[in-house]
Order: C-alpha cells, then sequence, then structure tokens
C-alpha cells in the first residue's frame, strides 16, 4: 500500500522492457556462446578513435564532468553545421525526448503519437500527467494526414520518429515537409533521428535542415546506433535556442558523464568508421531479407539497422524457441505487433546463425 498520493499516470505505466541481455540468458539457460541481435546495436563495437580517447579520460574519473559539454558541443556545432546554443545533451537521446515532454505539456494538454511508435514517448507523456492520443498507422508507417486530423486545441506536442522503431519505415521529405507547413505552429514536432545515419533512401529528409526552417521542431538523435556507444548513454537535440535554452533549464546537473563526453567527441570525428558501419548495415540487411523471403516470411520495409518479421504462428513462442538456440531477437507486442519479431543487423556469421535458428526453429 503506498503512503501517499503518486502522479498522475505513473502507477499504470508499465516498465520499458529492454533486449534481454546475453549475461540474462547464459544465467538462465547456460548458454556460453549467444547472440544478440535485439536492441539495434552497431554489433562492431566502438572505433579505434573512440577507444582511445575512452582511455585517455580514465585518470579523471574522480572529477565531475563538464557539466555543460562545451567540447562536444563545440566538435557537434561544427559538424552538423548549426549552432551551440541550439544543442542539448542528453543521457541518451530518451533523455532529451522526456525534456521535450517536460518543457512543453501541461495539465490538460495532449500529446500525439502513431500506432507502433517508440515506447518512450508514452512513457514520457504519462509521466507528465498528460493524454497520449494514438494515430493509427498507414502501412505500419506514421499516417501524417491522420495525425494532423487528430490535432485539436489541446495538442501541445507530437512525436514523429523517421526511421520509426520498430518499423523501420519513413517519411519522405515533400510529405514532411507538406505536414509541417499544415500544422499549427503552436504546436511542437520531436523528429526522432536515432537511425538516420543509416538512411540511403531517395528523399529522406535532412531533419536539420528542415528546423531551420521551422522553429517548433525539434530533432533527436543519439551517439547509440551507428556510433556504437549504447552502454555510455547520449544523445542530442537541435532546436531553436530558445528552446534548447528551456531544455538546458529542466536538465538534471552533470546528466553526461565524462566518458561519454570524450567517446562521443571522438566519434564526431571518426566518419570513417560510421562510413563502414553504414556499409555493413546495408551488407547485413540484404543478407537478412534475402533469408527470411527465402523462408516465405513477411517483413516490413526497413531503412534502419533491423527488419521486423511476421512469424507464421505464434511469435512469443518462436522467440523463446530461438533463446533455447542462443539467438536473442525482440518480440515487439508491446508496440502492437504481436505477430512480429524485430531482427537487429548483426556480423555477417550473427546473420546467417540468425536464418539458421530460425529456419529450424520453424521446421521443428
Amino acid at each position: 500500500m503506498l503512503p501517499g498520493k503518486v502522479a498522475p499516470g505513473i502507477a499504470s505505466l508499465k516498465p520499458y522492457q529492454p533486449g534481454k541481455p546475453i549475461e540474462e540468458l547464459t544465467r538462465e539457460l547456460g548458454i556460453s556462446d549467444a547472440i544478440k541481435l535485439a536492441s539495434n546495436e552497431n554489433p562492431r563495437g566502438p572505433g579505434p578513435l573512440t577507444l582511445q580517447a575512452l582511455q585517455g579520460a580514465l585518470g579523471a574519473l574522480s572529477r565531475y564532468p563538464d557539466g555543460g559539454g562545451f567540447r562536444l558541443k563545440q566538435a557537434l556545432a561544427e559538424y552538423l553545421g548549426v549552432n551551440e546554443d541550439q544543442l542539448t545533451l542528453g543521457n541518451g537521446s530518451n533523455d532529451v525526448l522526456d525534456l521535450a515532454a517536460r518543457i512543453t505539456l501541461i495539465a490538460g494538454s495532449e500529446a500525439i503519437v502513431s500506432e507502433h511508435a517508440f515506447v518512450v514517448y508514452r512513457l514520457a507523456v504519462a509521466s507528465c500527467g498528460c493524454k497520449l492520443v494514438e494515430v493509427p498507422a498507414l502501412d505500419f508507417g506514421a499516417d501524417l494526414d491522420g495525425i494532423l486530423h487528430a490535432v485539436t486545441e489541446q495538442t501541445a506536442i507530437i512525436f514523429l520518429a523517421n526511421p520509426n522503431n520498430p518499423t523501420g519505415t519513413w517519411v519522405d521529405e515533400s510529405r514532411l515537409t507538406e505536414f509541417l507547413d499544415t500544422l499549427p505552429q503552436r504546436v511542437w514536432v520531436v523528429l526522432d533521428e536515432a537511425y538516420a545515419e543509416y538512411v540511403d533512401a531517395p528523399g529522406y529528409p535532412d531533419g536539420l535542415a528542415l528546423q531551420r526552417r521551422y522553429p517548433n521542431l525539434i530533432v533527436t538523435r543519439t551517439f547509440s546506433k551507428i556510433h556504437a556507444l549504447a552502454a555510455l548513454r547520449i544523445g542530442y537535440s537541435v532546436s531553436t535556442p530558445e528552446v534548447a535554452d528551456l531544455l538546458n533549464r529542466a536538465r538534471q546537473p552533470f546528466n553526461i558523464n565524462a566518458l561519454a563526453l570524450a567517446g562521443a567527441e571522438a566519434a564526431i570525428a571518426d566518419q570513417e568508421f560510421v562510413s563502414t558501419s553504414r556499409q555493413m548495415n546495408r551488407d547485413g540487411m540484404r543478407q537478412l531479407v534475402a533469408g527470411i523471403d527465402g523462408l516465405g516470411l513477411a517483413h516490413i520495409p526497413s531503412v534502419a539497422n533491423f527488419v521486423t518479421v511476421e512469424m507464421p504462428s505464434d511469435a512469443g513462442a518462436i522467440y523463446q524457441r530461438l533463446l533455447h538456440e542462443g539467438v536473442i531477437v525482440r518480440p515487439v507486442a508491446e508496440y502492437g505487433l504481436p505477430r512480429h519479431l524485430r531482427i537487429s543487423v548483426g556480423l555477417p556469421e550473427e546473420n546467417q546463425r540468425f536464418l539458421e535458428s530460425v529456419t529450424r526453429v520453424l521446421e521443428g
């Protein structure tokens, strides 16, 4: 029994369920050679410049980090072509998503997301005690016309991932521009570009270029994906200086640790690592999709570093059987996709192992 009152929306929340760690599977089943294709991580691990920077930062662990992230902001601003006062650093981009909800949502206001959207949006909105409006998806992706029709006087903010997790779908520049032109400027839009560096599809919009045109747009990105720094938890947003000022007022002191700051700064400089990772992902995606098609399984076309596949029977049961094969993927029933599993693109041998394992599971 709770001794006092709880903020509206918190008690009914379901905690975020991450992909199962390899260590947990080893403890449960005694499998020593498990592979993880569940959390959309870069399977290569951090690049050499990043590892060198992390090693160099170890000597200062007794000191608090730079609370303003001066050096990283300087490097980011130069790389992205923005001003330093447009940047907000977060403990992963999830942190910045939460900050955006906190500065825009007040009592009685609403947020809009698409069906199958990243679950963290729901958590952020509920934590503010506000109503979440979910608009049905169109071909597993965001229905921008449907979102526009859902806007009311109570709408404060819209969360839109491009590409979307867990479906890998994306919105092209013409559709997104038309959407932003039509949307009332009083409504904030968070454009979540966590997987943007993986995309090479024609017509994919540059969120930073759009942000220069639309002051109500907040663009978020992360170092967790293509830069392979998921364990360090660092992301950022680009907005107008006025919005960044508000986000930074709400930001916790020292929310970015010193290793994350050093690693991210080095990761920006190592664009060869990014380019190679992008090409490996393209090759891996082709490998996975060819195998999935060969099994007669339907998948949602993806431009990210994962593919979501429809299973012929109970996806939860297939997931459990894959665990016994030592292969960790991601069930996505919580995203409204109970028949699907999401598979991250791994190293070539990991992709092959998944394909061989799922073949045995489906034939068994």
